[in-house]
């Protein structure tokens, strides 16, 4: 049986959370939090909502874990095929006319998209001179992204995605099947750079052409996601671009006005001049 969260409980523990351990869920979709928190309770066997407390203030090696559940992180390589070969074809081009390319993936979560992208770098000649930084809230889901391991049973649907976005070379080159499962090709982690970063209270920390971040804002209320656009104009150059999920939306942010969007169908933003 499913234990449930009142509201008062849910503050009570997202209290607990930022002032033991300084992590911010208070804008996170509530709706979310209930359930994966919920999920949580029901997985580790918590008989009571104040057994769950008690373990998140006593223990704060589970503190990774209670992350680890509480963050999204679904994910897959080259998701959404025809959003990067809009970037091969719209955002790759203004890219290359730079000495040095620096690109930030926003809760990167287990790396599949970070992947995604040093393949497309490599095909188009790029990936020498750029750097891409990979953050996350969850250390847990960096380490697998570190590592660059995962199940070999997902290959097939990977190379599915890998050829509708446009790729050029055979994907089976970019990884070593070992027993059941793949090991992406070394050369590609060279020029990723994984960090733990939360979006909801860190700040800037580099200048970037390119961020993205997909499929992380829909679980963040209005106040969470503006507050996160407004990090990234921070964070981006003039003329950068930045890449969404498939809903989620720039437009209705404060910082709307200084960004258009250049595909119709992808969620690719780019940013006027300062």
């Amino acid at each position: 049986m499913q234990l449930e969260l009142t509201e008062e409980q849910l503050d009570t523990l997202i209290g607990d959370v930022q002032s033991l351990y300084g992590y911010d869920f208070g804008d996170y979709a509530r709706a979310s939090l209930h359930r994966r928190i919920a999920r949580l309770m029901t997985v580790d066997r918590f008989v009571s909502f104040a057994e769950l407390r008690y373990k998140i203030n006593s223990d704060k090696d589970y503190l990774a874990r209670f992350i680890d559940m509480v963050s999204v992180n679904v994910t897959e390589m080259f998701r959404d095929p025809a959003f990067y070969r809009a970037l091969r074809s719209q955002v790759f081009p203004v890219l290359a006319t730079y000495p040095l390319i620096r690109i930030w993936h926003a809760g990167c979560a287990s790396g599949e998209e970070v992947y995604s992208m040093a393949i497309m770098l490599k095909e188009s000649k790029l990936l020498d001179r750029s750097i891409i930084y990979a953050t996350d809230i969850n250390p847990t889901a960096l380490g697998v992204a570190r590592a660059g391991i995962y199940p070999l049973s997902q290959m097939q649907k990977y190379s599915e995605n890998y050829m509708a976005a446009g790729g050029s070379e055979e994907f089976s080159g970019y990884y070593t099947a070992q027993y059941d499962m793949a090991k992406i090709d070394g050369a590609l982690s060279k020029r990723i750079v994984y960090s733990t970063h939360n979006l909801a209270t860190d700040s800037s920390f580099n200048e970037f052409q390119l961020i993205i971040c997909r499929n992380v804002l829909i679980y963040f209320n209005q106040v969470l996601q503006d507050r996160v656009f407004r990090l990234f104009d921070d964070s981006l150059e003039g003329l950068g671009f930045i890449g969404l999920g498939s809903k989620e939306s720039l437009r209705f942010s404060t910082v709307a006005e200084s960004y258009h969007q250049i595909n119709a169908k992808e969620k690719i933003w780019r940013k006027g001049r300062k």
